[in-house]
């Protein structure tokens, strides 16, 4: 009996050095990473000017001699993309899970959630492709005004679809994990099955939608090649739907292996504006998520 205690503590302790160890590396990669951007970009930053670099729309660096390093029409590319993207998303994605959690034959919802699953799995070139011969020319050919396909619209559509698994997935957890008495509850007070979940159900899951969304906008604006094959790739200021753009990450993967010098050094602080940005947008949800439960716990009280 004591060797059998002695064999459950020995692994208790190696299960909690194995965590404890991971959950280090993640630090220590973490900081690795910011460490390399920082190094590197924020020099090139200080020298050209953090007003110059992002305020300006001028980027050309064809001719090293006369470079310039403006990257304003890239973020506010990569806004355009991410809000419409995530906007698709979250409509579609969330109406799904609603059908899934209350609407949809039982039989089928494990069906079509390993189906939206597997959306997951398929690598991003896949949806490059998907985008390029099927999305492109259906743009051109029967919406654009402009007879051009790629640009922003496409780049969202792909990314909605893209997204789509996240927050199906999240979504209909989060409305699996509240209590079923509220749902009974709100039935029995004479609400209609839709109004018990879309009145009850859903705002009780909010928090857990909330995180789905979050995690959603970070695929987005991360995303990099199928936003390379679908958008165009012009580094100029979006002026509509139907524009060839670029978008940060979409200029950092076009020039990383083939820059060197002081234009590598321009694509690394662009890398450290997209980090800072998909910060702030964390730091922002987290306070507003935060709020939300500080009101709701007073008007509780």
């Amino acid at each position: 009996m004591i060797k059998f205690y002695r064999f459950i503590k020995t692994r208790d302790i190696i299960m909690k050095g194995i965590f404890l160890g991971c959950a280090v590396f993640a630090i220590i990669a973490l900081l690795t990473i910011c460490v390399f951007l920082f190094a590197r970009g924020m020099p090139f930053i200080i020298k050209t000017g953090i007003f110059s670099f992002l305020t300006s729309a001028d980027w050309n660096v064809s001719d090293p001699a006369n470079a310039s390093y403006g990257i304003l029409s890239m973020i506010v590319a990569s806004l355009y993309v991410t809000a419409l993207s995530v906007a698709f998303g979250v409509v579609i994605g969330l109406f799904t899970a609603i059908c899934l959690y209350k609407f949809c034959n039982k039989k089928a919802v494990a069906v079509i959630k390993q189906l939206i699953n597997l959306l997951a799995g398929i690598p991003s070139v896949v949806y490059g492709l998907f985008g390029m011969i099927i999305i492109i020319p259906f743009l051109r050919d029967y919406i654009s005004p402009t007879g051009m396909g790629y640009g922003i619209l496409a780049a969202s559509i792909v990314l909605s679809i893209m997204i789509l698994p996240t927050i199906v997935c999240i979504s209909l957890d989060s409305l699996n994990a509240v209590p079923k008495t509220y749902y009974e509850g709100a039935l029995a007070l004479g609400a209609t099955k839709e109004q018990a979940v879309f009145r009850t159900m859903l705002p009780a899951a909010k928090s857990g939608i909330f995180a789905g969304v979050v995690l959603a906008i970070g695929r987005a604006i991360g995303e990099t090649m199928a936003v390379i094959m679908v958008i165009g790739g012009s580094p100029e200021m979006p002026g509509s739907l139907f524009q060839s753009v670029r978008t940060m990450t979409a200029n950092i993967a076009m020039g990383a292996l083939e820059q060197t010098g002081e234009t590598l050094d321009a694509l690394i602080a662009t890398g450290i504006v997209l980090f800072v940005f998909v910060m702030i947008i964390n730091i922002c949800f987290s306070l507003l998520k935060n709020k939300k439960e500080k009101r709701n716990g007073k008007r509780r009280i």
